[in-house]
Formats: structure tokens, C-alpha cells, sequence
């Protein structure tokens, strides 16, 4: 009867203090606060995709001063913006095996050193064989930055903001964009044949600053472990995680597929051969089980898909669109433009505070059924304008902007960020880096049909 005493007189001797921890009990758990270290790698990583921003952005409206000074035609003009897609194809089959040799970190300063070298090339150029020249150096570097900065992203966030903080990488490529048309507009002014030298050169600073600011970040702690410096790993993750009981688990969870036993205490340990990616090119093409089966599928399809939506035509042509609306005034034309690259980028900022509240799947059928509708609506009103010579039909010129704008609108809050964010969360550990790598190479290889 003793060891009921206490009961009962927290019942009968301070009622209200009981009441009170009861009510306590029922609270909702408080909301954990985002991992600011997390947040900082993240943004520090993700910036690298300014470089694949710009380089579309900034290409769209210098096209139009290159074909005047360099009497190109439409043709090598297309082929010139197009094979930035192929070219970084390149850069993203290189950069897996490099990103397991030499560490996610090291693998973004390079690609900000080839970005480098390729956007003063292009500032160089005195004919289209050396301006092609620097496209396809410039576009190895932006390959690297595009396969790297979600891998690493996804790798050091904890669960809590995963998906807020792998959208990062689409935040920054549409920043980039912004910048590239505002680029565009603030050299317009120059000689014809200094302006578009300057808005592609003009690319090689912040790809030194950002090949700086990269090394102030730590590594991922998965390439850590596969290294087999789990003390660092530790490390790491202690920094990125929530808690302390995330941080082992996360590390429980990257032994495991490093093959490291889970008891194993060691700073530093020999890792198996294979666990350094040998052996996952197979798992993942040759002998999947059915569940890999599915996840590679899913991977390569939603990112042919985003592709194949046409977000790189209206990006790239977006100057050609506005012309063909009846936007005759260069500035004009560059203006609107800006106005795409404003839109794009207010919305991926939307889509990043949405991604965790309301989900994936229902951000993902949102965008691409506004992406439709946008598309017939301008399409219709660009028919009409064309079926009407001579006539300036402000509406349908007011119109066709208008869904320029939701088109870019609508695809940067789901189909633009959800791409990355799903394709890193699908896979299982082992095969994340790779996996994640296969189904973002078919982003830039379709990207030209």
C-alpha cells in the first residue's frame, strides 16, 4: 500500500498540479527547429548551380547580339544555346567516379574551375569555332556542379529538411536564370561587340567566389565513411543532425552499407574495395531486384519528363517568344525576360517553404496540370497573333506573357524541384550517388529534343 502513496497524493494533495501535467501530456510535440549548419552546407553547395543558371539565362539574350556581330545564322545560333545539354552530359558521367575519388567538396571546386576557364573563353571568343569551344568547356563545368550539389545536399541534411533543402539546387539554377537576363539587359547598352562578351564572361566571378566559399564547407559523411574515417563521419554528422540519437542512426545507416559493422568504434577503419561504388553501376543496370527496378524507372522518368515538358525551349527562346507575340523593342524584349526570371524564382522560393507541408506527389500533379494549361493557352494565343498580320492584338499579346509566366511559374513549383528532391530520396544509401547520377543524366541529354 506504500507504493501507492505517492499517487495518491499527487491526486488528492495538488490536483491542479496534476491537471496541469496531464494537459502537458496531450500537447502536440514542439516543432524541432531547422539544423542551422545544414542549412549553411546546403546553401553553400547548392550556390554552384548559379553557374547552369546563368549560362541558359544569361545565353538567351546574348544570342541575339552573337548573330549580329559574328553573321551567324538561326541554325548555328540553335546549335550554339542546344548543346549545352550534351556538353554537360560529359561533365555529369565524369563526375560520379571523380565526387568518390576525391570527395563530393573537392568535385564542386573543380567544376567551378572548369567554369572558369570555359566562361573566359567565351568572353574571348573572336569567332563561333572559339566561342564554341568555350560553350563546350563551360558546359563540362556546369555538368559537374548539376550532378554534385544534390548529392552532397541530400547527403548532409537531416531527415527533418531533407526535402526542404535538396530543392536548394533548383533555387539557385533559377537565381542564376534572374541574373543572366538581368546580365543581359545591364550590357545591352555596350558596342555590339563588347556587350555579349561581357554577359558571358562576366560569369567567371562568381564561379572564383564560389570555388572559395566551397572549401569553408565539411564533407559529406557518407564519402567520409566509405573512406573509412568514421571519427570525421561522426563529426559531421553530429554537426547536421537534429540530435544526437539521429546522428547515430544516420551513421548506423552509412555503415551499414559501407559494410562497416555496427559495433565498429574506430576513428578509422579499412574499408572493403567495393564499398567505394565498384559494383553499383551492376546492381543498379544489370542485376536490379524489382524494387531497384522500379526506383531507377521512376528516377529516369520524372527526370525525362521535366525535360521534356520544353522548360529549357521556353527558357532559352523566351526573347524569340516574346518577339514572335508581337515585341518588337530590344529592351522590351529583354525586360520581359527578366520579368521570366523574376517569376521562376519567387515560385521555386514558394515551392521550397511547401515541399515538406504538403508533399510531393500533390506539388508534382499542381505543376504539371498548370504547365498543360499554360502551354495550349499560349500556344492558341500565339496562333491567333500569327493568323492576324498586321494587326496588334493587345490582348492576346497581354495573354501570351501572362502564360510565358505561369508556364515557368507553375513548373518551378513542383516539376522544377520535386526532379531533384524525389530522385535523392528514392534510392537506398548504397546506391544514392550513383542512382541519383543516372536518373539526372537523362535531365541534360533530353533537354535538346
Amino acid at each position: 500500500m506504500t507504493g501507492m502513496k505517492p499517487q495518491n497524493d499527487s491526486v488528492s494533495g495538488d490536483p491542479s498540479h496534476a491537471v496541469a501535467k496531464t494537459i502537458e501530456d496531450f500537447d502536440p510535440p514542439k516543432k524541432t527547429n531547422r539544423n542551422k549548419f545544414a542549412f549553411a552546407c546546403a546553401v553553400l553547395a547548392s550556390m554552384t548551380s548559379v553557374l547552369l543558371g546563368y549560362d541558359i539565362g544569361v545565353m538567351s539574350g546574348a544570342a541575339l547580339y552573337i548573330k549580329d556581330d559574328l553573321k551567324i545564322n538561326d541554325l548555328q545560333i540553335e546549335f550554339l544555346a542546344g548543346t549545352i545539354n550534351i556538353y554537360s552530359l560529359v561533365g555529369s558521367c565524369a563526375a560520379g567516379r571523380t565526387s568518390d575519388w576525391i570527395g563530393r567538396r573537392y568535385t564542386i571546386v573543380i567544376a567551378c574551375a572548369i567554369f572558369f576557364v570555359g566562361a573566359i573563353l567565351m568572353g574571348f571568343a573572336t569567332n563561333y569555332a572559339f566561342l564554341m569551344f568555350g560553350r563546350f568547356v563551360a558546359g563540362v563545368g556546369v555538368g559537374y556542379a548539376l550532378m554534385v550539389a544534390p548529392v552532397y545536399t541530400a547527403e548532409v541534411s537531416p531527415a527533418s529538411s531533407r526535402g526542404f533543402l535538396t530543392s536548394f539546387p533548383e533555387v539557385f539554377i533559377n537565381g542564376g536564370i534572374l541574373l543572366g537576363y538581368v546580365s543581359n539587359y545591364a550590357f545591352s547598352k555596350l558596342p555590339l561587340q563588347l556587350g555579349w562578351r561581357f554577359m558571358l564572361g562576366i560569369g567567371a566571378v562568381p564561379s572564383v567566389i564560389l570555388g572559395i566559399v566551397v572549401l569553408a564547407m565539411p564533407e559529406s559523411p557518407r564519402w567520409l565513411v566509405m573512406q573509412g574515417r568514421l571519427g570525421d563521419a561522426k563529426r559531421v554528422l553530429d554537426q547536421t543532425s537534429d540530435s544526437t540519437e539521429e546522428a547515430q542512426l544516420r551513421l548506423i545507416e552509412i555503415k551499414e552499407a559501407a559494410g562497416i559493422p555496427e559495433d565498429c568504434q574506430d576513428d578509422v577503419v579499412e574499408v572493403q574495395k567495393q564499398s567505394h561504388g565498384e559494383g553499383v553501376w551492376k546492381e543498379l543496370l544489370f542485376h536490379p531486384t524489382p524494387s531497384v527496378r522500379r526506383v531507377l524507372i521512376a528516377a529516369i522518368g520524372i527526370h525525362f519528363f521535366q525535360q521534356a515538358s520544353g522548360i529549357d525551349a521556353v527558357v532559352l527562346y523566351s526573347p524569340r517568344i516574346f518577339e514572335k507575340a508581337g515585341i518588337t523593342s530590344s529592351d522590351h524584349k529583354l525586360l520581359a525576360t527578366v520579368a521570366v526570371g523574376f517569376a521562376k524564382t519567387v515560385f521555386i522560393l514558394v515551392a521550397t517553404f511547401l515541399l515538406d507541408k504538403i508533399g510531393r506527389r500533390p506539388l508534382l500533379l499542381s505543376s504539371v496540370g498548370g504547365m498543360v494549361v499554360s502551354l495550349l493557352t499560349l500556344a492558341t494565343s500565339l496562333t491567333i497573333i500569327e493568323h492576324n498580320p498586321g494587326k496588334r492584338l493587345t490582348w492576346a499579346i497581354g495573354l501570351s506573357i501572362a502564360m510565358v509566366l505561369s508556364y515557368v511559374s507553375t513548373f518551378s513549383i513542383g516539376m522544377g524541384p520535386i526532379t531533384w528532391v524525389y530522385s535523392s530520396e528514392i534510392f537506398p544509401l548504397r546506391l544514392r550517388a550513383q542512382g541519383t547520377k543516372k536518373g539526372g543524366l537523362q535531365s541534360p541529354l533530353v533537354g535538346i529534343c
